[in-house]
């Protein structure tokens, strides 16, 4: 059974269009259904299409040799042709394969492809396609995509994922509690499809830890890097560190590497789409404010795998950060990860997310540790919009109104 995707949307208004479509992701978020997706419907739609999956080396061989060999593979026609490739990166010259059909044929032929891992696609597409593609990132499921992969489209007429930006909105307690229930699902086991269509607890885990055993692996394999060892650690490490500042220069220590592999490893996380590293954000008072980034996991399951740990957000020690890193993951299906920053001064004062440097936004898993004197001086040097988001507590102790609050599942 196949389970649609929330970037369709995005996808569908350039299905027809004449640019090259590059998905691209981590491993075993779902591109290569959604390739077959598409590829089924075209061809049932009556348009000529093909698939090609480039782990098959046969294919890998005849294209590596020419891109003129895939002429010999497809018919063209007076009708566009639409041609999918799986695992684009796997070519020595993806660039001059896309770039070269594309300048000769793109009136006959339509490309969809998809790549594993940024990193490796970044250093194989040496030529940027400028004006010849359009590129879309498949993330692991959001909590909307994972209500309907349970088969409760019921709850999806309660949830909206984007109204604490926007409007206060109240649910009936007794949908509040299914939705926590499975909202703690989510938070604990993340959204990777396999995992969200496994069974039971046990089995999450295990393909939890197949994926850190296996394609983590394998993307520290194909980047290349000398040590996997060491960024076995780092990563393990940076799991424990999700919503903090990523010193890397403690680290580099702490791992007796180099600053300048620490930080090679870290791009190399980032680009697999394992973890996103987020900037401060700064425009009045500069020299105040840290240089240090942040970092989040872009799967809850793959951090909680890494710290072996899926209790109850209610009995861990790491319960705030993890609230603050599914907020975090919920926040990319609105915004780009650029459009993201937090802000942070010398002496500690922060917000944890400025969203398109328009509106603060700050979480706080109980909102009775929230005290708005810590972010006066936020409030004075800001015209933004303040927002608090939170998921325990009473919130009636908060009585200034430049700042609006929203339990995460009262939406």
């Amino acid at each position: 059974m196949y389970y649609k995707r929330d970037i369709q949307k995005k996808i569908e208004k350039q299905i027809y269009s004449d640019l090259i479509l590059l998905v691209i992701g981590a491993r075993q978020t779902g591109k290569t259904s959604l390739l077959k997706f598409y590829y089924n419907k075209l061809k049932s739609d009556g348009h000529k299409s093909y698939f090609f999956n480039l782990e098959d080396f046969d294919y890998l061989d005849l294209f590596n040799k020419s891109p003129k060999n895939l002429l010999d593979v497809i018919s063209l026609s007076d009708k566009k042709v639409y041609v999918f490739i799986d695992e684009i990166q796997y070519l020595d010259n993806p660039t001059n394969f896309l770039k070269y059909l594309y300048d000769e044929h793109s009136n006959r032929i339509k490309f969809i492809v998809t790549g594993s891992s940024a990193f490796y696609i970044d250093s194989k597409f040496k030529d940027s396609l400028a004006g010849r593609k359009r590129i879309f990132i498949l993330n692991t499921l959001n909590f909307y995509e994972f209500l309907f992969f349970n088969g409760q489209e019921n709850l999806l007429n309660y949830y909206n994922p984007f109204s604490f930006l926007m409007n206060k909105q109240k649910m009936a307690i007794p949908i509040k509690r299914r939705l926590e229930s499975f909202w703690m699902q989510y938070l604990l086991f993340g959204g990777y499809p396999r995992v969200v269509l496994a069974d039971d607890r046990n089995e999450k885990i295990e393909i939890l830890r197949e994926l850190v055993n296996s394609f983590i692996k394998k993307d520290i394999s194909e980047s290349g890097l000398k040590r996997p060892e060491k960024f076995y650690r780092l990563l393990k490490m940076v799991s424990a560190q999700v919503g903090n500042l990523v010193n890397i220069n403690s680290l580099s220590n702490d791992l007796n590497l180099s600053f300048t592999a620490v930080e090679n490893y870290l791009i190399v996380m980032e680009k697999s789409f394992h973890i996103s590293i987020i900037k401060p954000f700064h425009k009045n008072i500069r020299k105040e404010l840290t240089k240090m980034p942040k970092v989040y996991f872009n799967d809850t399951g793959l951090r909680n795998i890494l710290i072996n740990n899926f209790e109850d957000l209610k009995f861990r020690p790491d319960s705030g950060a993890l609230f603050e890193n599914i907020v975090y993951k919920s926040l990319l299906s609105h915004f780009t990860n650029y459009q993201i920053k937090f802000w942070r001064t010398q002496s500690g004062n922060e917000i944890d997310f400025i969203l398109d440097e328009k509106l603060a936004l700050e979480v706080k898993l109980n909102i009775n540790q929230f005290k708005i004197s810590k972010y006066k001086k936020f409030m004075n040097a800001y015209d933004f919009p303040f927002k608090v988001i939170y998921r325990y507590g009473e919130n009636d102790q908060i009585s200034d109104d430049r700042i609006e609050i929203f339990d995460y599942l009262d939406i």
